[in-house]
């Protein structure tokens, strides 16, 4: 009982540093799933209708792994009884490399997952699919291979997203390289049609092998791709390259943050960004001229980049994930810390005004199990759905609202 008033307590002052916050969170909910089935790897996207939609990763004792979804009833505050992807049993479920899915205007979904290959030259070797469903989910294409080139024996790390015509975008790492530097390969491709993912091409080279990619569409149609870069053989700092001509080319990547990171291994997390009217917004981990989350913005959307600044100077604080509500910016990221003894895994949420200004920062998880790779996307101009992996006997995929409120004093947004 001390242990817990200890805990209120500091969350309490936590919070009176931040600002005199409100906020109203609907309870933590866990994703629906029929008997001891674990749930894993969330991922927001939306349909043509404007509905929210989860997608994730269900493994059943005994079965392979699925790719399922589910749609947020908006009325009752819960996701609906979740759909699988029959074509994607066999899914790798992993935090940085997690299955995604994307609907096209004209209602096509397409869903994408890794799976392992291992192989003599590449032990923990992965390999990318996809499937295509064209009458709103009854029916899915097999699985197909999204690169067929035999030399081509690892992809990971991928991130897709809607082009401007109607199409999707994809990224990923890639083993094909054509330097003898370390690294991989960032490959990018385009869907044409019912065809699925075409005319493939190298955007990048040396990139830091196992951190997932970060792809972005603009409003003004640009498509920027971020990713961490293998700079000189030793530093892995975040780079941002972008395509100005619908992706026939792409600029020379330009680090985001100078942080000079020399490592000789993988973190395991990488960058994430979002846009709004006053430009790119970007976050990451480091452990260049100091260990944690950091934030940058770039007003010119590319051109130049705001010096960092801390979002969790703790140094166990990964996974960030970024997104909008209206114009404001929203941070997310996984910690551990550490109470009487006891170390748990928690989610933070921070909330930046348009222009970058810290307004609130808060933890929306309690002290309970081990929450990672958490996830956050706008539901409305007030609220916002976040979700994670939650550790446990059985991991689950759990979720909340959380709704910004003004502070009554100069209409600053506050949780």
């Amino acid at each position: 009982m001390k242990n817990k008033l200890l805990l209120v307590f500091a969350m309490l002052l936590f919070s009176l540093q931040n600002g005199n916050s409100q906020i109203t969170e609907t309870e933590t909910k866990s994703i629906y799933s029929e008997g001891e089935a674990t749930t894993v790897c969330p991922f927001f996207t939306s349909d043509t209708k404007g509905r929210m939609m989860l997608s994730f990763g269900k493994e059943t004792k005994g079965k392979e792994a699925v790719l399922c979804y589910s749609f947020f009833n908006s009325t009752e505050k819960k996701f609906e009884i979740p759909v699988e992807v029959p074509s994607s049993r066999g899914v790798e479920l992993h935090g940085e490399n997690v299955p995604k899915m994307i609907v096209k205007p004209n209602g096509e979904m397409i869903a994408v997952w890794g799976i392992d290959n291992p192989t003599p030259k590449k032990k923990y070797g992965g390999l990318v699919q996809y499937s295509q469903s064209f009458d709103a989910g009854k029916s899915w294409t097999p699985a197909t291979q999204l690169v067929k080139d035999t030399t081509g024996i690892d992809q990971r790390y991928f991130d897709i997203d809607l082009l401007p015509n109607g199409e999707v975008a994809i990224i990923w790492l890639d083993n094909r390289s054509k330097t003898d530097l370390d690294g991989s390969t960032l490959y990018y491709a385009e869907t044409k049609g019912k065809s699925g993912f075409q005319n493939e091409k190298p955007i990048g080279e040396t990139t830091c092998q196992c951190c997932r990619t970060d792809l972005y569409v603009g409003k003004n149609g640009v498509i920027y791709a971020a990713y961490r870069d293998i700079i000189n053989e030793e530093i892995r700092d975040m780079v941002l390259t972008y395509s100005l001509d619908n992706g026939k080319t792409f600029s020379v990547p330009k680090r985001i943050s100078p942080d000079d990171w020399k490592i000789n291994g993988c973190p395991h997390t990488g960058p994430t960004m979002t846009q709004n009217t006053s430009g790119l917004h970007f976050a990451w981990f480091t452990m260049g001229g100091g260990a944690g989350v950091f934030y940058a913005n770039s007003s010119d959307n590319g051109i130049r980049f705001s010096q960092r600044e801390s979002v969790s100077d703790n140094p166990s604080a990964k996974h960030p994930q970024i997104a909008t509500l209206t114009n404001d910016v929203l941070i997310v990221w996984d910690e551990t810390t550490e109470v009487d003894g006891n170390y748990f895994n928690r989610i933070g949420l921070q909330l930046r005004s348009q222009n970058g200004k810290v307004l609130d920062t808060k933890f929306v998880t309690s002290t309970e199990g081990s929450a990672t790779f958490p996830i956050v996307k706008a539901l409305n101009e007030k609220e916002v759905l976040v979700a994670w992996s939650q550790g446990g006997k059985e991991e689950k995929v759990c979720y909340k609202v959380v709704r910004i409120e003004s502070d009554g004093k100069n209409n600053s947004p506050k949780f």
